[in-house]
Order: structure tokens, then sequence, then C-alpha cells
């Protein structure tokens, strides 16, 4: 479908890439990864034929159409949403056009050469009926209003205009435009941002089933693994295919650079012993034949120079200066509304020294309003928000202009002011600790990307010292190495986190208690986010199914006081079994995080991938990918069974 030929890329001096020859298939789905900066969305725009390359040839299979989702394009907010979503499909959408045109008579003809116009109109109809059908055409309307459905923009809505729509929402349509085109070859460049949980899950569904070649930029790791069957790596200075998903490729590359670390170690040391050798023996007549035939072994010794990885990865911690009291935030009846669209109604939370709350929900909803309303930056029109004792509240707000909102001040200056009378050496460690070095400490945060200014709002957060972090999408903008420092720093955090994501991976790893926000009120669910997807028994997060099975849930956990002798006799029962359950949950954990580990210790085996066969690495890739998630749900299944055990025990 799309070929590459010894494709390189470069900027004066800066190499991106170079040497890159790739064959990407229809039917394969690529992730395309890499640290902010290294050329991802460089080599998309390759693809796409918006940039030329350095050197080499990109090929694409004769007649395939290419559809590109760009983040610098917008649409025209006069023009109505389904015809927007419609013009994605180019070739249909342009004959429909022209077809109503003609059927209008907006397009007068004259008679030419003799040639009767009502005639030619007829014609062309007839040329058009054909086009259309050949690309059924008229099921487009039908398609661009399902996609746009799907992205969580109503029907009510399709035949109204752009502007009707938020900036997020206008995204979407953007990326309705290029799902509905029917194109071969599916671009995409950050097709989850300004998406939720709900609408996410819609696309990986959508993804899965299409039949095209798909490249895809993401930092979304769960979306990742979702939906790709290949990952493209932009490391090294070069691009590298791997099969499988982005974890099964981070688990290949890594093995893949061990062998090679090895490989380095072991010629080193064979020609570190042969120089000890030379040297010891040298200079005497009886050992100068074998010292002389050492020197030439060691000459036709090939040490492989490892190229240093482009990935790097921050430093991320912060510290509480002191605990908080053991009650940290109430929520009493908070309400608000923007004129008419009321978007939260009635919200009573009591949140606890140590939790860390992840806020989910559709778009819309909010979320947001909801922090900014609990760090006081917007006022509810009802209710009431009360911190706890000894609270020190740190925020990371999604608009990161809400902190750093003097354009014209450099990290140095905003870290310095924030640590009077520290030196600077001391002020440039903490920006160092977050990837600010050199004159990167003096550019104008005007001119921050958005993964810097993310970056030096940690910094500033952990120089605040914080109990309670407020943390509002704060993986928007990251790179996966950072998110995955984030995520470390968070699980080490000794104080309490309430947060808004999208990212379900980073919200699996770290809540321990899930707050959806729904058109019906808030619904609190006392667990993980792994337990609250098997209660759902579905990743997509039905409103209704959480609610009806958390019920039963909480049914089915209430204490026996006061209870039927028979009710009694089943508690005894239960208090009994479950740690023999416990206890086969462990043991189940136990195996498969064992299994993991040997196929890992497979992996760094020197000589494991010279002599596997490519069905039996498959399969090995396959049967990890699948030990994961079971893991997490065995983890989720165990950690219930200990809070029943527990509240069973406490009763």
């Amino acid at each position: 479908m799309i070929a590459t030929t010894n494709l390189a890329k470069e900027y004066g001096a800066r190499v991106l890439f170079a040497e890159v020859t790739l064959q990407l298939n229809a039917g394969s789905r690529y992730g395309l990864v890499g640290a902010n900066g290294s050329g991802k969305t460089t080599l998309m725009r390759i693809l796409a034929g918006d940039e030329g390359a350095s050197e080499g040839t990109v090929t694409l299979a004769k007649r395939a159409r290419i559809g590109v989702l760009r983040q610098d394009r917008f649409l025209d907010d006069q023009a109505i949403i389904l015809d927007l979503a419609m013009r994605g499909d180019a070739v249909v959408s342009d004959a429909l056009a022209e077809q109503r045109r003609i059927t209008d008579g907006e397009t007068p003809r004259e008679d030419v050469d003799g040639v009767d116009a009502g005639m030619a109109d007829a014609t062309r109809l007839a040329e058009l009926e054909d086009l259309i059908a050949a690309h059924d055409g008229y099921t487009l309307e039908a398609r661009a209003s399902e996609v746009l459905e799907g992205l969580a923009i109503p029907t009510r809505l399709h035949r109204a205009p752009l502007s009707t729509l938020s900036g997020g929402f206008k995204l979407r349509v953007l990326l309705a435009q290029v799902l509905v085109g029917g194109v071969d070859v599916l671009l995409l460049d950050e097709p989850t941002n300004h998406l939720d949980i709900l609408t996410i899950r819609w696309l990986e569904k959508f993804l899965e089933g299409y039949a095209g070649c798909a490249v895809i930029i993401s930092h979304d790791q769960r979306f990742l693994d979702n939906v790709t069957s290949h990952t493209l790596d932009v490391d090294y200075g070069t691009i590298t295919l791997y099969t499988g998903n982005y974890s099964a490729a981070v688990i290949e590359k890594q093995a893949a650079r061990a062998r090679k670390e090895t490989g380095v170690a072991r010629a080193e040391e064979e020609i570190a012993r042969k120089r000890a050798f030379v040297e010891r023996f040298g200079a005497k007549n009886t050992k100068a034949t074998q010292a002389q035939s050492r020197l030439k072994q060691i000459a036709r010794i090939e040490v492989e120079e490892l190229v240093a990885s482009s990935r790097r990865t921050p430093h991320l911690r912060v510290t509480p200066e002191r605990p908080s009291g053991r009650e940290v935030l109430e929520l009493a009846g908070v309400s608000k509304s923007y004129g008419d669209n009321r978007v939260l109604t009635d919200v009573s939370l009591l949140v606890r020294r140590g939790e860390r709350v992840g806020i989910i929900g559709p778009n819309g909803l909010g979320k947001s309003t909801l922090l900014r309303i609990v760090v006081e930056r917007l006022a509810a029109d009802a209710g009431r928000v009360r911190w706890g004792h000894e609270v020190r509240v740190g925020y990371f707000p999604q608009d990161h202009r809400e902190l750093l909102d003097d354009p014209e001040a450099t990290p140095l200056q905003i870290l310095t002011a924030l640590c009077p009378g520290e030196s600077p050496t001391t002020v440039r460690g903490q920006l160092g600790r977050v990837l600010f070095s050199g004159e990167e400490v003096d550019k104008r945060v005007a001119l921050l990307s958005g993964g810097e200014a993310a970056r030096l709002i940690f910094a500033i957060l952990s120089v605040q010292k914080p109990n309670v972090l407020v943390l509002d999408e704060p993986t928007n903008h990251l790179d996966l190495e950072a998110i995955h420092a984030l995520c470390e720093a968070v699980k080490s955090y000794a104080g309490t986190v309430i947060f808004v994501s999208h990212d379900r991976w980073f919200v699996s790893q770290l809540a321990t208690r899930i707050v959806e926000l729904t058109a019906d009120g808030p619904r609190d669910f006392p667990g993980t986010y792994s337990e609250y997807l098997a209660r759902c028994g579905d990743d997509h997060l039905d409103a209704d199914a959480v609610a009806s099975k958390a019920q039963q849930q909480r049914r089915g956990a209430d204490p026996a006081a006061g209870s039927s002798w028979e009710d009694q006799k089943k508690r005894r029962n239960r208090i009994a079994q479950l740690p023999k359950q416990r206890d086969r949950l462990l043991a189940q954990i136990e195996a498969a995080e064992t299994r993991k580990k040997a196929i890992t210790d497979l992996y760094a085996d020197a000589g494991f991938f010279q002599r596997a066969g490519m069905a039996e690495i498959e399969a090995l890739v396959k049967e990890q990918a699948e030990l994961s998630p079971r893991i997490d749900a065995w983890m989720a299944e165990w950690e219930a069974l200990e809070r029943e055990i527990a509240a069973l025990g406490d009763d």
C-alpha cells in the first residue's frame, strides 16, 4: 500500500531519521511512536505528500486514496456539519453536488456544435449516476450521520452550522470527515485529542473494522494497544518496524537493545583481554609473535557503535511539606450552568486523605468545570466547597495559561520567584529534572510547546510541595515517557489526588476511586478502574449498566446484622470461602507473573531470536500480551476480596 526506500529527513545539521525502508500493507494498523520532536508528524507529512524528504522515495499503490487528519487544519464555521462530514468522500460529494446543480437548473447550458443542451445534461446525469452508484454514494449521508453520532455529535445538530459547536467538537467533525471518506490509507495525527473515554472506545471499534492501511500517532497507550497491529518506533536516528501493539513493541525493543549492549560488552571484554596480553608480554621475545597475533585479532573485532536514544524521561516528583487532615475535601450540592446549559447538578462528594479520585465521563458534562470550582477559580451557582484541615492544593489546569499567565516570563524566572533564597544552581537543577537545560531555561513562556509547558507546571508543583494534587487532563501534550514518569510520580505521592483524564491506561494505573459524571448526576464508584470495567462488562462505560451492577454489588456486600438465621449461615459460609478464593487468586497471579518473567528472560537470551521461528515468537508475544489484562483482572478481584474480608471481619 505504502513503501518507503532509504527515506531520510534532516533540518540543517539535525537528522531526524535516515535509511528508512518500510512496507506498510492494507489490513494493518501502525502505531507511530517516539519522543516529542523526534519526527513523527514530519514522517506523517512526508507520507501524505505535504512535505518532501531529504533523501529516498515514498511509493503509493496505484489509485489509492489517502485520508489525513491534520492537527493544524480548520473548517468553515458557516458550513453545515453534515455537509462537512460528507466532503470526506470527495468523489461522491462532488458528484452529488453537480447532480444537484444540474437538476435544479443552476448550471444553464447553451447548445454546442449542434448538441442539444438538454441532451448534454441528461448524458452528464447518467455519468454521475453511474459514478455515485459505483462508490455506494447514496449511503454517504447515512454513513456520515453514523460517524458523527459515534463521535457524540447528536442528530439534531447535523444540519446546523459548524459555529454551533465548541472547539473540541469542531475537531471531531474534522475527524469524521476523514473517517467518512472511504479511503484506502488513513493517516491520523493524535485522533484521540479532545475525545472523551466513550468516543475513544467508539473510534477503537471503528478502526478495528477498517480494511485499509492506517498509520496512527498517539500518546494514549491503551488506545495503541487496543487498535494497532504493528508499531513504527522513531528512535536512534531511524524508524524501526515491530510486529505487535505498543506493549509488545516495547518488550521487543528492550530485548533488541539488550542483545546489542551484551554484544558490545562481550567485544569490549575480548579486546581488553587481548590488549592486556599484549601489554604484559609484548616486550618478551618468546611471546612477540603471539602478541602480534593478538593485535591483529583486536583489529578484526568490530564493536558496534550504539546510537543514543532520543527518548528522554523527566524526573517528576512531588513531596508534600506536611500531611493534611483526614477529611480533605467536601462538596455539598454543587451546581453550575452556563446560560441554559446546566453542566453540574447537585454534586456532593467527600474525599479522604490518600485517595486518588479519577473523574471520568463524556465531554460537556462539567469535569473541568468541577475542578475549577474545587480550586476556587470559578464560582458555583449553588452548593458549598469546603477544604479540610492543613490542606495545601497544587493545581494542574488543562489550559496551561491559567498558571503560566505571563507570556514574557521564562522557566528560570518563574521557578526563581518560587524559590526565594535558593541558589541559581539549585533552581537550574529543578528545571533540569523536567528536561530544561542550557538555553531552554531562558525560553519565553509564549514559545513553549504544550509538553514543555506541562513539564514546567510539574516543576512548579515540586517546589510548592502541596499535599493535594488537582490535575485536569495532565497527560495532554506529554509523550509516552513523560506519561509513564508522571504515573510513577503520582503512585509514589504521599498526598491526595483528584484528577480528570481521558487516558484509560493512566486512569487504570492510578485511580482508587471512580466518579463518573453523567447527565443524571454523579455516580461514585469505590474501587479501581479495572473493577469498574469488570462490573460494566465492557469498556464502553455504559452508564445504566454501571449503575445497575454497582447497586447489585452494594446489595451483595451489605452486612448481615439483624438478618435471618439462614442469612447468617450464608454469611458464615462466605467468610469461610473468601480466604480460599483469595489464596487461589494469589496463586494464579503468581503463576502468571512468573510466566511473564520467563518470556521476558527468553527475549533477553542472546541466541533466542536466532533459534526461534517466527511462529514461536508471535505466539510468545501474543501470550504475554494476554497475560497483562488477565493479571490486572485477577488483581482487581483479589483487592475486592480483601476489602470484603476486611468488611466482614469488622462486623
